[in-house]
Parts: C-alpha cells; sequence; structure tokens
C-alpha cells in the first residue's frame, strides 16, 4: 500500500463525515428554496403523499451524491498536493 493511500484513509474518514453533515444541510436549504414547508418528508410519514416522498428522497440521494463526490474529490486533490500521489 503505498503512503499517498494510507494518509487519505484517517482524512478520508473525516472528510467522509463532515461530507454527511453538510449534504444533510444542503439538502435543507434546497428542500427550503423549493418552497416546501417544514422538514422533508420520511417515507414512513402516512400525512405526506407518495409524489412529495419520492421526490424528497431523490433530491436527498442526489444531494448527497454530489456532496460526497466534492468531498472526497477535494481529499484526494489534497493528498496529492501534500504527497505527490493520487491516493488510489
Amino acid at each position: 500500500m503505498n503512503k499517498a493511500k494510507l494518509a487519505y484513509r484517517p482524512v478520508g474518514m473525516a472528510l467522509g463525515a463532515t461530507g454527511g453533515f453538510l449534504a444533510g444541510l444542503v439538502f435543507k436549504q434546497v428542500w427550503k428554496l423549493l418552497g416546501r414547508q417544514g422538514d422533508a418528508p420520511d417515507a414512513m410519514d402516512e400525512d405526506r403523499a407518495w409524489r412529495e416522498i419520492l421526490i424528497a428522497a431523490a433530491l436527498q440521494g442526489a444531494v448527497f451524491a454530489a456532496v460526497k463526490a466534492a468531498v472526497d474529490r477535494a481529499g484526494a486533490t489534497g493528498v496529492r498536493r501534500l504527497t505527490g500521489r493520487w491516493p488510489a
């Protein structure tokens, strides 16, 4: 295992946790921008329509995937700057 990959492991774990937190914040803001009141619906919320639940789930998945990709890429780029090697 190369040094870059070893250096990235703890960084990747910390960035993953931070990314999850940031993705949650971004999703809440996007949900509000769409004009939705209150929190996004949960799949088990019987007072919400299927359509709203599925739209919220798809949007949340897209936001989480985009934030994860951005955080992972930034972390790998940072490790390359420090070690001179890509961590993959």
